[in-house]
């Protein structure tokens, strides 16, 4: 058992425990090169703890003391290419390139009942907002499965790059409300997870790609598995940037930004699935496609679940072609991340014979 298994009750399942810690985590990258914090089996389970990179934004709220000591231990000039906090990575023992590793989430609870949306100037519509960046804090009630604004303010943006994580001062006096009576239902999600890229080099958290990472699909939440193409031995799957809810599109920039502590469960599959990840629900398969062009990315959400008709139940291409035109939804995933995402659902209860 590694240094970060908790208990086993089986042989045959063993349960792990993944805090975020120094050791444990990395801010920016998903890099093949990083030496696995966890090895597990097929089935094992992982309870994994998941931070989100806007805690700075209202420091008193979104941090703990193990919050505060990441954010403080880790320089600035490390946080790169990209902006999320990831977990990670978690070795799959048997896992080879060519093979599918499903990401069956089984829990999600708030670390801390707060979190961020960050309007910021990479949303759809920052010159119709001349460049203003803005917050709003919220808070969540569990109990009741919904979340509210609890204040407000203006962002002023540095001149230069913005550093994830940067502490925000901002006196109590400039926060107003927000959204008065106004109740947002909860959908914890991961934001941004996956396997290594195929690539040698550290890539970007803020892309999604063909490992999966930023795919910002509301859809992922507890009760769905996700599937992805496996591109390096051992698989090494990280997890982060967790959410309290998004609206597809996530047109301002962000969602609400939260911690979230998930439990999983990873199953590796032999064999390859499709070329991008795959989200399965208790009702949908939902495909995804990602390109620069959005006209491109929802081609390729549809390609996918074309391919994934053929496998599945075998329908030509073109009876697959119909189906996605006269009973799937072809949604927006997100418009702010460069590599744009779209996803195809289709009710897994339509084949009943």
């Amino acid at each position: 058992m590694n240094k970060h298994a908790k208990f086993a009750t089986a042989p045959s399942i063993a349960y792990h425990e993944v805090p975020a810690t120094l050791e444990t985590v990395q801010w920016g990258a998903f890099d093949g090169s990083v030496a696995p914090v966890c090895t597990i089996a097929s089935g094992d389970i992982v309870r994994i703890e998941c931070l989100c990179h806007h805690a700075g934004d209202a420091p008193d709220y979104l941090m703990d003391d193990a919050i505060r000591a990441i954010y403080d231990g880790i320089p600035e000039d490390q946080r790169t290419p990209g902006v999320h906090i990831l977990t990670g990575p978690i070795y799959v023992e048997g896992a080879e390139p060519g093979d599918t590793l499903e990401c069956r989430v089984l829990s999600m609870e708030p670390r801390l009942n707060y979190g961020v949306n960050f309007q910021g100037r990479w949303g759809l519509l920052d010159k119709e907002f001349d460049s203003q960046e803005h917050v709003i804090v919220y808070e969540a009630d569990v109990k009741k499965g919904t979340a509210k604004a609890l204040f407000q303010f203006p962002y002023d943006s540095p001149p230069e790059r913005g550093i994830p994580g940067r502490y925000t001062k901002v006196p109590t006096s400039e926060r107003k409300p927000a959204l008065d009576g106004i109740v947002v239902p909860l959908r914890l999600h991961f934001g941004t997870a996956g396997v290594c890229p195929p690539s040698d080099e550290p890539i970007s958290t803020v892309p999604p790609g063909v490992h999966g990472g930023n795919v910002d699909n509301r859809e992922f939440v507890a009760g769905t598995s996700m599937f992805y193409p496996v591109h390096k031995k051992g698989a090494l799957f990280w997890a982060g940037d967790t959410h309290f809810a998004e609206g597809d599109g996530e047109v301002n920039g962000t969602a609400i930004e939260a911690h979230v502590n998930a439990t999983i469960q990873l199953v590796l599959h032999k064999g390859t699935r499709s070329k991008n990840p795959i989200l399965e629900t208790p009702d949908l398969w939902i495909c995804h496609g990602f390109s620069e062009d959005l006209d491109e990315a929802t081609k390729e959400a549809v390609l996918e679940m074309i391919a994934l008709l053929g496998r599945e139940w075998g329908l030509s291409r073109e009876e697959a072609y119909s189906l996605c035109s006269i009973a799937g939804d072809l949604r927006v995933t997100q418009v702010v991340d460069g590599v744009k995402g779209a996803h195809m659902a289709i009710r897994r209860d339509l084949k009943r014979g």
